[in-house]
């Protein structure tokens, strides 16, 4: 646990069940206090530790020398005419994240940020036009979800917000270690999606050990047109990304999905559809067609509404599961690629 800015009490929100019994062993507290401090965390809710009932006042009391529940609520919300809400979180010293709730009938989908900017560069991202700002910890990644009104009503959470997910592993993973652990909030794996552009390290690991959904950007089956959009398509290209998924047994394999965000009259013609048949062959999936929004003194255009349909009937005819995903939330800035603080947009 890392002290806080600022203040010599470490911050207890966001820690996984081993960091609690250390905890409690490192004050003399018996072990299964780490259990009735996570429920209270993670189940209750709780904003101080002195709410913690079940816990004798002595614990309580070793408790608030080090530690505080760090939790805040957002700072401003905006909502979309079609539903979508777009919530600002201030981060200590570092600026402000923003997360997209995004209700859809039975669906409650939050989509949240893992990192302050981004250091990935994709040029067609506002996130990534703000530039790295710091890493969110799990506490951070956890607020998102614990602080808005519409928290009991989520189905489902999408690492698709500010950051690369896989830029920020341990952060993320002990994250997802507490949203989907009975201990901590119980929520399935299978209604969590981590999204990535394919940092290999965090995506490995991410797939050893995760049952939850893997969504990989995509965009475009060419490595050097993939390249343009994606610098860090040299680092780390989409063969070794695809072979890595590909290496997995079946008994490890999750639902693996492909965000391709479609470009006008750039990524969307026969021989995209050809070259994917190739690249994607043996791998079961399902290609998410995101139409692209302009952003500022940006080259890239969205496509028409024929490319897009076209497109995605020869997807089809080639075998694909293909979905064009609604656009939310354009309105208020909080569609794909479009999250970045108000202070960079101007």
């Amino acid at each position: 646990m890392r002290n806080m800015e600022n203040n010599q009490k470490n911050n207890i929100y966001g820690a996984t069940i081993n960091e609690l019994l250390q905890i409690v062993k490192d004050l003399s507290m018996p072990s299964f206090s780490a259990q009735q401090i996570a429920q209270w965390l993670y189940r209750h809710h709780v904003s101080y530790i002195d709410e913690m009932t079940n816990l004798s006042k002595a614990s309580r009391n070793k408790l608030n020398e080090s530690f505080i529940i760090d939790v805040s609520p957002f700072s401003e919300v905006t909502t979309s005419s079609d539903g979508t809400k777009k919530y600002l979180f201030p981060i200590k010293g570092k600026g402000n994240i923003e997360s997209a709730y995004i209700p859809d009938g039975d669906r409650h989908t939050l989509c949240v940020s893992s990192q302050v900017g981004c250091r990935m560069g994709c040029g067609f991202c506002m996130t990534g036009r703000m530039g790295f700002h710091g890493q969110l910890r799990a506490g951070d990644i956890l607020n998102q979800i614990r602080s808005i009104p519409e928290r009991d009503k989520l189905t489902n959470i999408v690492y698709m917000g500010m950051g690369e997910p896989f830029d920020n592993t341990d952060e993320v993973f002990n994250s997802l270690e507490v949203l989907t652990s009975e201990w901590g909030f119980g929520k399935s794996p299978k209604r969590i999606t981590v999204s990535t552009i394919g940092v290999l390290p965090g995506m490995k690991r991410f797939l050893e050990e995760s049952r939850c959904n893997l969504a990989v950007s995509l965009h475009s089956p060419f490595e050097e047109e993939r390249r343009a959009l994606m610098p860090m398509n040299k680092a780390y290209p989409l063969k070794e990304v695809l072979d890595v998924i590909r290496s997995f047994p079946k008994e490890k394999q999750r639902r693996i999905s492909f965000e391709y965000i479609v470009f006008g009259g750039l990524n969307h013609s026969t021989s995209h559809v050809k070259e994917l048949a190739r690249v994607l062959q043996g791998i079961a999936c399902r290609i998410n067609l995101i139409r692209f929004h302009s952003i500022p003194d940006g080259n890239l255009k969205p496509p028409s509404e024929a490319e897009l349909n076209q497109f995605k009937a020869l997807l089809e005819a080639k075998g694909f599961i293909a979905i064009i995903r609604k656009s939310r939330g354009q309105d208020i800035s909080a569609a794909c690629g479009m999250l970045a603080n108000e202070s960079v947009k101007k």
